[in-house]
């Protein structure tokens, strides 16, 4: 068995159609349908149901496929692994979500860029989605994002549950209603979500914290970025469920109250191909330990302090 095979058959399986297929791989039909037939002569098993349509995949051709999907996963992050190893000059991708921004990742990438001036930072924002891609093509090194995905070829690693608090327009009625909001206390209220594409994204994880609790908003307004969705806050459009560490921002045209419920939080997670075991990636990742041990990546806003709803 080859690797074309495993290419091959993995392109058929996806596209439930050889034609498909052979056009996904930039050969002719024919050929492609006998390197499918070798293969199976190979296994001595059938792979695919050849009357259905869509083709189908038989159940050893399902066991198949998820093992030879995983394989080629690993190969081509061994490829992209073995690229970076051979360049002459050190460098290290990063691809964040743009909440990230309003947090610790610019300290984090300062302190990188002082402790190892040798290593060329290059920063990419992109959505958690788009980082999965990206770290498997090796067009990244180092994602930041928000979403929980399970994929066999990306260690994931959570560095902090932050908490969601608030934005209101300033002088709002819920501003001085009391100390802590809960999400039943706005369900009058336009919610404002953002981002509105690619999905999933932080906007499901905002509308499942209603789902999770028998709520729903009266009307929901999506938004393409957070800085957006402020501004509609601002101009007295609605309210958004933001992360903490957007406090902040400091505007002057916005007031944030916090949750009573503690399990409202949005993680930030750090993720990185499964066998990249680089130094550069591990230096980053002790880094960021030690911030948390220095107490940084706390943030607590004048209200936290005072025990008053704290405001822009």
């Amino acid at each position: 068995m080859e690797l074309r095979h495993l290419r091959y058959f993995v392109a058929v399986a996806e596209e439930r159609s050889f034609t498909r297929a052979a056009q996904r791989l930039h050969i002719a039909q024919p050929p492609l349908s006998r390197q499918i037939q070798q293969l199976e002569q190979l296994l001595g098993a059938q792979l695919f149901e050849r009357n259905s349509r869509p083709l189908k995949l038989t159940e050893t051709g399902r066991f198949f496929y998820q093992h030879a999907a995983q394989l080629l996963a690993q190969m081509d992050e061994l490829e992209s692994m073995a690229r970076r190893v051979g360049k002459i000059e050190r460098s290290l991708s990063v691809g964040f979500v743009g909440s990230t921004l309003y947090g610790m990742l610019p300290k984090i990438i300062r302190r990188y860029r002082q402790l190892h001036a040798e290593v060329e930072l290059s920063l990419h924002e992109m959505s958690t989605m788009d980082q999965i891609a990206a770290l498997k093509e090796g067009r990244i090194d180092v994602g930041f994002g928000r979403i929980r995905l399970d994929d066999p070829g990306i260690r994931r690693v959570v560095l902090r549950e932050e908490r969601m608090i608030v934005a209101l327009p300033l002088g709002h009625p819920l501003c001085e209603a009391k100390a802590a909001l809960s999400l039943r206390d706005l369900l009058k209220e336009t919610l404002i979500i953002f981002p509105k594409s690619p999905r999933p994204s932080y906007a499901d994880q905002v509308l499942a914290a209603f789902h999770d609790r028998a709520l729903k908003p009266s009307r929901v307004l999506e938004t393409r970025e957070l800085q957006i969705a402020l501004g509609l806050v601002a101009a007295g459009e609605g309210v958004s469920i933001v992360p903490k560490s957007v406090y902040g921002l400091k505007r002057d045209d916005i007031a944030y109250k916090d949750l009573d419920d503690d399990k409202l939080v949005s993680p930030i997670i750090m993720s990185m191909r499964m066998l990249d075991e680089s130094e550069d990636i591990e230096r980053m990742l002790r880094l960021i330990y030690d911030l948390y041990d220095e107490g940084a990546m706390e943030y607590q806003a004048p209200g936290d302090r005072a025990g008053k709803p704290p405001q822009a």
